[in-house]
């Protein structure tokens, strides 16, 4: 593991995992501005469907996932200590449970029973026995994950019971959707890249946020769940109290 004198701050916290933690965050938040410009008819509702901002959205959640499985690796068994890890994950859990009710009241027929929150809680257990297999383990159940879609699709999983699978036949409409294949994929990607470039005295430990951009980018990742969970609001807040101001 890497020796804890490269680490950026006593925390044990990377500048630069951070800072692309928060570099996904902006690809988010724009996402989002267009869904929610497309929501209170400023722009046109198949807008967040064309194929570039479809292109933004995926590549968003899979580089959150990524890091997630980054994350697991860097930790090391300092930071996945039973009691630290299991009240992160209960963060993330009652975040994601948080999620499904708000937008069970805004949105009932669309509500989010299984988006990015619930995968990374679900995924962040299961990757667990990947963070010492052999690299070529972890990068072959990678494929496997991203390939299960197309190999083993079938009617059965579009049970309401089973849809967090991802393996129905059946399309359904959500707020957000981020189903257990073939994005635990991206998780595990994000594992075997780190433990590729995860060596003692890696030049990318090194580097630190010593400009203002970067360093906005730092902190925005150190707090990607709370902006995560308050961005939405405050944009819909603004955009509707425009909407009622303009009378559309």
């Amino acid at each position: 593991m890497i020796p804890t004198n490269t680490l950026s701050t006593p925390s044990g916290r990377y500048d630069l995992i951070d800072a692309l933690r928060g570099t996904a965050l902006i690809g988010m938040v724009v996402y989002h501005v267009v869904w929610d410009l497309a929501l209170t008819g400023f722009a046109r509702p198949s807008l967040p469907l064309d194929a570039h901002w479809t292109l933004l959205a995926r590549v968003t959640a899979a580089s959150f996932l990524a890091l997630v499985g980054v994350g697991l690796v860097l930790a090391g068994d300092r930071g996945l200590a039973s009691a630290r890890f299991l009240r992160r994950l209960g963060l993330v859990g009652g975040a994601a449970a948080l999620v499904s009710l708000a937008t069970w009241l805004a949105f009932p027929a669309q509500f989010v029973f299984f988006g990015i929150l619930h995968h990374i809680v679900v995924a962040s257990v299961l990757a667990l026995p990947f963070r010492r297999a052999p690299i070529a383990l972890v990068l072959f159940a990678a494929l496997v994950a991203l390939a299960l879609p197309l190999l083993m699709s079938d009617a059965r999983f579009d049970h309401p019971a089973l849809r967090w699978l991802g393996l129905g036949q059946q399309n359904f409409s959500a707020v957000d959707f981020v189903p257990l294949f073939p994005w635990f994929g991206a998780v595990l990607a994000g594992m075997a890249v780190a433990r590729l470039v995860n060596a003692p005295d890696a030049a990318w430990t090194r580097w630190r946020a010593d400009v203002f951009v970067a360093r906005l980018l730092v902190w925005s990742g150190r707090r990607s769940l709370w902006i995560y969970l308050v961005h939405q609001p405050l944009l819909l807040a603004v955009l509707l109290s425009l909407s009622a101001l303009l009378g559309a």
